[in-house]
């Protein structure tokens, strides 16, 4: 005959040794948000103090009960700074853990905190803050790594390196011309960082659950003490909202990409097949069984931070695709993914400043691969155009002669004689030796945003007055 425990045990065992007892507990673990929305701390008490202090303005709570609530929320925030503050599961999230605290220290006053506004638009709200704060520290950060390319770009303008497509050797430029294409491309990320502050820089609170307020609140109060350009508009979509997560996580993986390919670069810079650049003990490891390996591992864990950050992106996608207006609790998966991301991107764009302003460039090394495949293979055709006056197409065609004479004779073009150029074509002149050197080559694209060091420098000169 079965008695009462062991029916208890078989309903714990159906339920899984993690939730003993049984469906209250896995509804406390699926529903509670403690464990990570406690990073908003600080955004949920300076919105709370905004809105108390905005009632009691408007006269709808008294201004003992706001002196009495703002002073609370003040040792609240201390008492979580200085890690005495005890956060619990069971009261859900940091909105209800703060208003529990803030009625055990001021008593009856706690409850009127809460009036003309929901967890609904104070979540909004305090997420709202925290990502426009990360996104002014992504700002901050960026132009740190712009500024530590813009070093090398000076320092490099002049060094000669291979400029490359589908990987081949293409065209000699400039490190420094290097170097420059990567301060326009996160140039255009912190533009987009500027851009998505400018998009999100309004206010939610006031939009309460779903339809705003009956009480006479003043909604441009708020969102002037929080540092808002407005308030929101309206206030179903105020709830539901979360473009401005989305746009950040969207930069975020653009940046990312950015970042990722830079440190592949770097890998294969720092191999010794290329040998372009060395990386400093601090930003490599050795290898546990082979003395002579020193691996670029900073710049491969930025390459995978690109992966963590884009599958954050995907995953608030795929959460926010199919919510019907307004608030859904789908929407509490919008956080951890937002902050892994931040954490991630904040990390790697670090540790790439730092490689950046570490690595030791290999200008011989640069500057011997720069001749390697013909790289000046266009300047011969351009210089046929331009002193020969052939036709580009037929230029083409005779500098594919050189380069195969040369392929032959397994030399350089510069090392064909001129008796053996003039025999694929009598136009050519001892003057085209003044193009086929790669200093040359570089020297002689001048045209807006090229290589030549002197346009390099310009286009410094312009960053630096923007940076």
């Amino acid at each position: 005959m079965a008695d009462g425990s062991s029916e208890t045990k078989s309903s714990n065992q159906m339920w899984g040794g993690r939730f003993a007892s049984g469906p209250d507990a896995i509804m406390e673990e699926i529903n509670a948000s403690i464990g990570f929305d406690k990073k908003l701390y600080a955004q949920d008490i300076r919105g709370s103090i905004a809105h108390a202090t905005m009632l009691a303005h408007q006269g709808i709570i008294s201004a003992e009960d706001k002196d009495k609530i703002v002073h609370g929320l003040d040792t609240i925030l201390s008492e979580i700074e200085s890690g005495a503050f005890e956060f619990s599961r069971r009261l859900e999230d940091i909105h209800m853990n703060v208003e529990a605290r803030l009625a055990t220290l001021i008593g009856t006053a706690a409850g009127r905190l809460h009036t003309a506004r929901s967890r609904n638009d104070q979540v909004a709200l305090d997420f709202r803050l925290w990502v426009k704060e990360e996104l002014q520290r992504t700002e901050r950060a960026l132009t740190a790594l712009i500024g530590a390319f813009l070093d090398r770009a000076e320092e490099h303008a002049e060094t000669v390196m291979p400029g490359f497509t589908h990987l081949q050797t293409a065209q000699p430029v400039t490190f420094g011309h290097h170097c420059m294409a990567y301060v326009e491309m996160f140039g255009r990320d912190r533009s987009r960082v500027r851009h998505a502050i400018e998009h999100m820089d309004e206010s939610p609170i006031g939009a309460a659950a779903l339809a705003g307020t009956g009480f006479p609140i003043d909604r441009h109060m708020t969102a002037k003490a929080l540092g808002f350009r407005e308030p929101t508009r309206n206030s179903i979509d105020t709830v539901s909202d979360r473009d401005f997560a989305l746009e950040f996580l969207s930069i975020a993986s653009i940046a990312a990409t950015h970042l990722s390919r830079l440190a592949e670069e770097i890998v294969i810079w720092s191999t010794p097949q290329f040998g372009f650049i060395r990386l400093s003990d601090a930003f490599s490891t050795g290898s546990s069984i082979m003395p002579q390996k020193k691996n670029p591992d900073a710049a491969e864990l930025v390459r995978a931070k690109t992966g963590r950050i884009n599958g954050s992106l995907i995953a608030l996608l795929t959460v926010m695709k199919g919510l019907p207006l307004a608030y859904s609790k789908d929407m509490q998966e919008d956080k951890e993914q937002v902050f892994d991301a931040a954490e991630s991107l904040e990390l790697a764009v670090a540790a790439m400043t730092g490689m950046v302003r570490d690595m030791t460039i290999r200008a011989d090394r640069m500057k011997a691969a720069a001749g390697s495949g013909y790289s000046t293979a266009t300047d011969l055709a351009d210089w046929l155009v331009r002193e020969a006056g052939l036709p580009f197409r037929d230029a083409h065609h005779v500098t594919g002669r050189a380069v195969a004479l040369a392929e032959q004779k397994g030399c350089d073009l510069a090392a064909l004689s001129l008796a053996e150029l003039q025999a694929i074509n009598p136009a050519i002149t001892d003057k085209v030796f003044d193009v086929l050197t790669v200093e040359a080559s570089v020297a002689s694209r001048t045209s807006f945003g090229g290589t030549a060091p002197a346009e390099v420098r310009r286009q410094i000169a312009w960053w630096r007055a923007r940076n």
